[in-house]
């Protein structure tokens, strides 16, 4: 105590100096402390750049970056779209129209006609039946009723039904070439504000749709055959260059139901034979039939009503 008391203001002045060491070693514990987690997350910035900094990170380079797979997917769809356009190809429309010579109601009604005109010729040379004349005694205008007498039409409706008459011309002449019995109806997605004045049975309440990749038109067809012509009306659609999708079909007897009066016209071999001359089976039993040398008959093939709806797809041009 007595070198205390004699060394007083040395004493004091340690006593502060120790204070003043240990606050300054509790501060660089703490800057350093702080100092270290910095520099941890700065490490981990700069491995986190390194790594993507890589090649297998660069965009368009390295198989196993997703910025890479997702761009070389992208070419390949692009590549199958190009590849696909070969079997989509647009129906020209009737008549056909440029920028500079626009299709005109003059233009169209003349289309029209002679289109009418040159389906109902081709029905008559492959004894194909066709819905009987109206009212008027105007032939069947294959959906275009409403427009077959006018010599105006709505504006901004002639692009739109140029494009339809070409599609039902394009259809109607399948169903020709696969050899059908008879043409009930062929029905379109209206266009037009003169569709109003057409007969309901002309339309499809289905409308068409527009997406990113295509134009989907839908149409409905209603005929009457054999099953070896509906399996050519498949084969038809199937070889056809254009985008046509058979999304539904219904077949049944052409005699059951409603169809038994709804028969007006001739069928392809005479007032509604069979298909080789005899009298159609109309749904009745089927009842075996001795013939010469003892065979019997077992099979009458009949008349079918098919109800097929077909889509066409037709792809926007590439951008």
């Amino acid at each position: 105590m007595a070198w205390i008391k004699r060394n007083l203001f040395f004493f004091i002045s340690g006593l502060v100096a120790l204070g003043l060491l240990g606050a300054a070693g509790y501060y660089n514990y703490t800057s350093w402390s702080r100092n270290s987690e910095k520099f941890d997350k700065l490490s981990e910035i700069y491995s986190t750049l390194k790594d993507l900094s890589s090649p297998d990170k660069w965009p368009g380079d390295g198989p196993t970056n997703k910025t890479f797979q997702a761009r070389d997917q992208d070419t390949q769809l692009k590549a199958w779209l190009d590849q696909a356009r070969a079997y989509f190809q647009p129906i020209d429309p009737i008549p056909l129209s440029t920028p500079s010579d626009p299709v005109t109601s003059r233009t169209f009604a003349s289309a029209l006609t002679h289109a009418i005109d040159t389906l109902q010729r081709e029905a008559t040379n492959a004894n194909v039946g066709l819905p009987p004349a109206d009212a008027q005694g105007a032939p069947y205008a294959f959906s275009f009723q409403a427009e077959s007498s006018l010599v105006q039409f709505s504006p901004g409706s002639l692009d739109g039904l140029a494009a339809e008459l070409g599609e039902v011309k394009t259809i109607t002449e399948i169903l020709y070439a696969a050899g059908i019995n008879n043409l009930d109806k062929i029905q379109r997605p209206p266009v037009s504000a003169d569709d109003a004045a057409g007969s309901p049975s002309d339309f499809t309440a289905k409308p068409g749709v527009t997406n990113g990749l295509a134009i989907i038109t839908p149409y409905e067809i209603t005929f009457r055959s054999f099953s070896p012509e509906i399996a050519q009306v498949f084969a038809g659609f199937a070889a056809s260059p254009h985008g046509f999708v058979i999304k539904t079909i219904n077949v049944q007897p052409a005699g059951t139901g409603s169809m038994a009066q709804a028969m007006p016209s001739p069928g392809r071999y005479g007032e509604m034979p069979g298909r080789y001359g005899e009298p159609p089976n109309m749904g009745q039993p089927l009842t075996p039939v001795p013939g010469r040398g003892g065979m019997v008959t077992v099979l009458n093939e009949q008349l079918l009503q098919v109800s097929m709806e077909v889509d066409i797809v037709k792809l926007l041009p590439k951008n």
